[in-house]
């Protein structure tokens, strides 16, 4: 198996829902609580801003990095990630607002890390996360332009780009809204 290491994006501001929703309860817990479970295995480091950051070095034993400018996007966490690990290593790249991505479906989507260099998974064709950024696919992450523009690195075309399909709604449940917090 590829040696791996899981970045989890965790500096997004919220506006949507009007506070830091990562630290929000969720199902008994913190939102941002629960890709750090799933990811417990393969040593997470978490890029966060500031308030974040004050809680999970408070609560748990994880590596962090502080992003100063999360207004550049989640393109700027993920290089700012991508420095914080070795680069022989895959990249897993969860987002702190996915609260069912499972430790089994990080497996799944790993599992395929040797036959290529984007691995993403897919539910009723929507394309979700985790995603796998192989150690080639990790050299372009600095080319990505400011913004949620990640995706790009899916159609890029010097990368072999594989979907795996899935049934795991943690693939593509994610929480945007206050009212979800409340269902």
């Amino acid at each position: 198996m590829i040696a791996a290491r899981a970045a989890i994006l965790a500096a997004g501001t919220s506006s949507r829902v009007g506070r830091q929703k990562l630290l929000m309860d969720f199902r008994g817990r913190k939102l941002i609580e629960y890709p750090i479970a799933a990811a417990q295995q393969w040593n997470p480091v978490v890029v966060c801003g500031l308030e974040v950051e004050a809680y999970l070095r408070e609560h748990f034993e994880v590596e962090l990095v502080r992003n100063e400018q999360p207004e550049l996007g989640m393109a700027h966490s993920l290089t700012l990630a991508n420095r914080a690990v070795s680069y022989d290593h895959a990249l897993i790249v969860l987002l702190g607002d996915k609260p069912l991505v499972s430790r089994s479906l990080i497996a799944l989507i790993l599992a395929e890390a040797e036959s290529a260099d984007f691995i993403y998974p897919e539910r009723d064709g929507v394309p979700g996360h985790p995603v796998v950024l192989s150690p080639l696919a990790r050299r372009y992450i600095d080319e990505l332009p400011s913004g949620d523009t990640v995706r790009m690195l899916r159609e890029h075309p010097a990368l072999r780009v594989r979907a795996v399909y899935s049934q795991d709604p943690g693939a593509v449940f994610d929480v945007d809204e206050a009212a979800q917090f409340s269902r």
